[in-house]
């Protein structure tokens, strides 16, 4: 794979991709459907995100529901299928940015991703880390690192052995390694993650 040799440079983190295969990123369609999937599995462990995210899916009668069906599904309802009030709002929430200013290919494409960053934490319910989730799996970015992700930032300390004492020093010095990635961030995330077993739900 490309991006490989690159990240090899870095010894260290050429010990942990030489432990499995390359990765491959997939851009996936109906981006506003994967966004409302991420704050639905928010703080919740996989097997619990999976039951909530099948009953959603659930109350329509596709699978790709379009922002005005998911609209059109009362509040009582979606919190009935185990969605907090803060999370159904959300959830709302995106349907109607989706519907108002758009979250499509067409546009986000256009849009680099510190701007995709910018544009869709307008949305109240969407933080950076949802995002940066959102520009790796669904829109197959390559060079995004979340610097936020907790799997991350452990897999991380055990590699470079790094001390996060000093919260600020520590953020800095987990940019300072991740440049030298650049442009292929999304894929030392990917083997961070797998080598510690913590992968996002995607």
């Amino acid at each position: 794979m490309h991006y490989i040799d690159h990240l090899s440079k870095d010894k260290k983190l050429k010990k942990i991709i030489e432990q499995h295969g390359p990765f491959k990123l997939t851009k996936r369609k109906n981006i506003q459907l994967h966004l409302c999937g991420s704050i639905m599995s928010q703080q919740l462990s996989t097997k619990v995100a999976d039951v909530i995210h099948k009953r959603f899916l659930a109350l329509f009668d596709t699978t790709t529901p379009t922002p005005e069906q998911i609209l059109s599904i009362p509040f009582d309802k979606l919190r009935a299928i185990g969605l907090s009030n803060a999370k159904t709002n959300y959830v709302h929430n995106v349907a109607k940015f989706a519907m108002e200013k758009g979250i499509d290919h067409k546009h986000l494409s256009k849009l680099s991703n510190d701007e995709v960053i910018n544009y869709l934490t307008e949305i109240k319910g969407v933080g950076r880390w949802t995002t940066e989730m959102l520009l790796m799996f669904t829109l197959g970015r390559e060079d995004v690192f979340a610097v936020d992700d907790l799997g991350i930032q452990n897999a991380m300390i055990k590699l470079y052995k790094l001390d996060r004492t000093n919260k600020k020093e520590f953020k800095e010095n987990l940019f300072k390694i991740s440049e030298k990635w650049s442009p292929y961030r999304t894929y030392a995330c990917l083997h961070l993650w797998h080598w510690k077993d913590n992968k996002p739900v995607s």
